[in-house]
């Protein structure tokens, strides 16, 4: 089967292309943007092309030939709206029958209710931005794949781990800069799922029937908590987990002027409209944007280096507040999804691969 694989220079696609080509099972055709993404998938000799994801053209020549395409590209909220309308199509034209989009479980948001499955009715009324536009997003692909009758199969993973993840290398980061923090005793979920299962999944969708199409949670078998991802980590590095900071509630998270015209400008109403707006008044609109003031930086002055704090994000605030596993079951039974790789061996390979990246191993 010959699979191409959009995004194919990111974290996920890199690793979707390494082991379907050293695997065998699959002909790899790695889609990328622009020649300098290359880095990654041309140390293979694979038939590599160029192929914008917002792009109809250029995605539906990059698509030719193939049987399936994978979609793991990345962009802004506009931009994960966007791509999916243009893969179908580009799909359709190329007549590529099969497609896997890679979702993501935080379409439920980062701490869903418990009971939570794929069932569960999707809200475009979320704290982060991210999770509406990739709710927004997945109804599209779904949606477009019904008329042209493709088989589409959505995957929504949780907490993708691994070599070259940022999970591992911004928690090394702050452990040692001593911001890593944990909410309370640390007992909210993690719902991790090790890279390598998650391209077992995409596998697995490969070769399911057309008629299990449809939106899949996939994660790791063990049930993992922040506490004991954290705690692993520091004991790994030779870290002491009592420089851990523990926090028992986070603060609210206020957004700032550019961020609520940023999320008022990616509403579906607005996007509707904005094809309409002449473009110097977009223009003028940006400069606008752009010209809103900031936070004048504190003065300079002698003084010691202060105590490290917690470097506390919205997103790691909502993660840690999660108190429900999200189940793999529908994977399990439709797709034959079943993790290959323990949590602890993935936990082992990405911090080997931590060690070699800096020189320590």
């Amino acid at each position: 089967m010959t699979i191409a694989v959009i995004g194919a220079n990111g974290f996920i696609g890199s690793r979707l292309v390494e082991m379907f080509h050293l695997g065998g099972q699959h002909r790899v055709v790695p889609v990328v943007r622009k020649a300098s993404s290359l880095a990654l998938p041309a140390r293979f000799a694979l038939d590599w092309r160029l192929g914008d994801a917002l792009s109809l053209p250029a995605l539906t020549t990059a698509l030719a030939g193939c049987d399936a395409v994978v979609h793991a590209a990345l962009g802004d909220p506009r931009q994960i709206e966007a791509m999916p309308a243009v893969l179908c199509a580009a799909a359709a034209a190329a007549k590529v029958p099969r497609l896997v989009y890679l979702s993501t479980a935080s379409v439920h948001g980062q701490a869903p209710a418990p009971g939570t499955t794929e069932d569960t009715p999707l809200r475009t009324d979320q704290a982060m931005e991210y999770n509406n536009a990739k709710v927004r997003a997945e109804k599209s692909f779904l949606r477009e794949c019904e008329p042209r009758q493709l088989a589409g199969f959505a995957l929504r993973p949780g907490v993708v781990f691994g070599p070259r993840s940022r999970w591992i290398a911004d928690l090394a980061a702050d452990l040692r800069q001593r911001r890593a923090w944990l909410l309370g005793d640390g007992s909210g979920i993690c719902n991790s799922i090790y890279v390598d299962n998650l391209v077992s999944a995409v596998d697995r969708c490969l070769q399911a029937p057309a008629d299990t199409a449809g939106a899949y949670l996939v994660g790791d078998a063990e049930l993992i908590t922040w506490s004991s991802l954290y705690l692993a980590v520091a004991v790994a590095l030779q870290l002491d987990p009592a420089a851990i900071h523990r926090l028992e509630k986070v603060p609210p998270f206020a957004r700032t002027l550019q961020e609520k015209i940023t999320r008022v400008v990616s509403s579906p109403p607005m996007q509707f409209v904005l094809p309409s707006v002449p473009a110097a008044l977009k223009q003028v609109a940006k400069r606008f944007a752009a010209a809103l003031p900031t936070p004048p930086p504190a003065p300079e002055s002698w003084s010691l280096a202060p105590v490290p704090g917690p470097r506390l994000t919205e997103e790691m605030a909502l993660l840690q507040q999660c108190r429900w596993k999200f189940p793999s079951d529908r994977a399990a039974l439709l797709l034959d999804y079943h993790p290959p790789v323990s949590f602890a061996t993935g936990l082992k390979r990405s911090l080997d691969w931590l060690a070699f990246a800096e020189g320590a191993a």
